[in-house]
């Protein structure tokens, strides 16, 4: 889509909720934003329009012109997604992946990126495998404590790219204190939203320049879509990212982004049950016997809870715990839950557990796993909108079964 043809796709300046996100509180955003009635219709919902190509009035004179480019069902989307992440500017990708790997394209080779080093495994893969092989190079750092970004800052560095909360770990990074040392060092600053999803953080509006998610999770919530989007106010960068999402064509289908739409109008709902039944389940585990340790924001005894206090409206829908045991009793109980589903993945309205060790972090190197504290016996839920008490009970009756199995081996070998 040519720039002349903007208002044509998003409506003036005076009127559509799209262009005036601050007048609106979020659930009225996810509902209204980028979804006005077809004007040729007045179809409450807009249509999927899964045409190539489009018909032009003159040469060089239309708003869509072909599908990769820009279409209808995509700009609805992303939108949307502006609109939630208080941007300017919304971008919609075919995967997670292949969102980070067009944001790192927009980098010069020789670059230097510096990434928190507990990172989910396919962004670790692609900056340690992908990016380093066209010149790219990356530095892994902890930044629980933000001033170590201060330590590995170079003469070519020019992004920092950051999840809060960390996968599988759930660290914190404080990203109004990270963006303040990023930006005196003329660095642009990167988070992954994915874990929260822009109802319970945003990150642009702590100073961040570019959010992104795996809308595969949250945004979409229904376990039936792979996408990435992603949000920024910088008009320099999101220019060059247009320029990029249609060159290498990663974009995703009009059916994806038409079903990622209607997911994001009950984001508000989801995310609020997700974080419900989340903080019963971490208090449930943290009491248990069962278990070792639990890690959930939203526990008094996480290190960073001040931090989720105030960085965060809400503490989501994700909790890892070390169970009482070894690799083969988290494998065991993780084969006996019956409404957690052994599966990788997480956001969706199904709870989901998975062992990282051996599953989303496999790739990394045993050394590498160990000093991020994903250990063999850490287990990763993803807490879904069932009932709670049917949840908490599903896990009890598998640790029970798990850990006591785990008891009865030992002493067997003993005698």
């Amino acid at each position: 889509m040519s720039p002349a043809n903007a208002t044509a796709r998003f409506g003036s300046s005076d009127e559509g909720i799209a262009v005036t996100p601050a007048k609106y509180g979020f659930g009225t955003l996810a509902i209204h934003a980028g979804a006005e009635p077809d004007a040729a219709t007045g179809a409450v919902i807009p249509p999927l329009s899964l045409s190539t190509t489009f018909k032009q009035k003159a040469v060089g004179d239309f708003v869509y012109e072909y599908s990769r480019s820009d279409n209808p069902n995509r700009a609805n989307l992303e939108t949307a997604i502006a609109a939630l992440e208080h941007g300017k500017h919304g971008f919609a990708f075919s995967s997670g992946s292949a969102t980070t790997a067009t944001i790192l394209n927009t980098l010069a080779p020789g670059s230097h990126v510096i990434s928190v080093n507990d990172v989910y495994g396919g962004t670790h893969r692609y900056l340690n495998k992908v990016a380093h092989s066209v010149g790219i190079e990356t530095t892994f750092v902890d930044l629980a404590d933000v001033d170590r970004l201060r330590d590995h800052l170079r003469e070519n560095t020019r992004l920092v790219w950051v999840e809060t909360p960390t996968n599988p770990t759930l660290r914190l990074v404080d990203i109004a204190a990270l963006v303040e040392i990023a930006h005196s060092a003329g660095l642009y600053v990167a988070v992954d939203n994915t874990f929260l999803s822009p109802y319970f953080q945003s990150p642009l509006d702590l100073g961040a320049d570019i959010v992104v998610h795996s809308a595969t999770k949250y945004i979409n919530g229904h376990s039936d879509v792979v996408m990435g989007v992603a949000a920024t106010n910088n008009d320099a960068l999101a220019s060059k990212i247009r320029f990029l999402q249609n060159a290498i064509g990663a974009v995703p289908s009009p059916f994806d982004c038409y079903q990622a739409q209607r997911g994001i109008k009950t984001l508000h709902l989801r995310m609020r049950q997700h974080a419900h039944n989340a903080q019963l389940v971490a208090e449930f585990l943290e009491q248990s016997p069962l278990v070792d340790s639990v890690i959930y924001p939203g526990l008094p005894s996480h290190p960073q809870h001040g931090l989720a206090k105030r960085q965060m409206r809400g503490f989501g829908g994700m909790v890892s715990f070390r169970i009482k045991g070894d690799t083969n009793t988290a494998d065991r109980f993780l084969q006996r839950t019956r409404l957690f589903t052994l599966a990788e993945s997480l956001g969706g309205v199904e709870s989901l557990a998975e062992l990282p060790a051996r599953m989303t972090h496999a790739g990394l190197a045993p050394e590498e796993r160990n000093e991020l504290g994903i250990t063999e016996n850490l287990i990763r839920l993803s807490v879904g909108v069932e009932d709670a008490d049917d949840l908490i009970a599903d896990l009890a009756q598998a640790l029970q079964s798990a850990v006591s199995e785990n008891d009865t081996l030992i002493a067997a070998v003993s005698v």
